[in-house]
């Protein structure tokens, strides 16, 4: 693995241990060039995903990018993390098991709606906004108003 502090190629490492939800292994390496300490993540990959994006370009199916996009709905709500990387995998997991080796953005886009639908209402209409591109306040009411409170689960 190589270093991201000074680039060399060897690291050492140090402990491995599950991730909270088992789907991935955490590593704690240290490079034997300068000594700096890393975190790596190790997950298991069915298949070579692309995504389709409008335009028909393609892009292979980037985890983190789908990671970070609901990390933005859900910002500042009370989500236990792990439910948050839970629905990701789960998305990744569904893609990974279709058999399909290509995803329209639109379909990934239905499944994050749905997952969130029933975790939290608010990063729910806060996804649905970018996703579904509201361009003025009343598609904020209008959409709001076809939601129904999601009941807090234990976290």
């Amino acid at each position: 693995m190589r270093c991201p502090f000074c680039g060399h190629e060897d690291s050492q490492v140090k402990d491995s241990r599950p991730t909270e939800d088992g789907a991935a292994i955490r590593r704690r390496r240290q490079c034997e060039g300068c000594g700096a300490r890393f975190t790596t993540f190790e997950r298991i990959q069915l298949r070579e995903l692309f995504v389709l994006k409008s335009e028909d370009r393609r892009e292979p199916f980037d985890r983190e990018k789908l990671l970070r996009s609901i990390a933005i709905a859900t910002r500042k709500r009370p989500i236990d993390p792990v439910r948050v990387e839970k629905l990701v995998s789960g998305i990744q997991r569904q893609l990974e098991t279709s058999g399909e080796g290509e995803v329209s953005s639109k379909r990934i886009g239905e499944m994050v709606m749905e997952g969130l639908k029933g975790l939290d209402s608010v990063a729910y209409i806060r996804f649905a906004s970018v996703y579904r591109e509201f361009g003025e306040a009343r598609d904020f009411e209008a959409f709001a108003g076809t939601v129904e409170e999601v009941a807090p689960r234990g976290e």
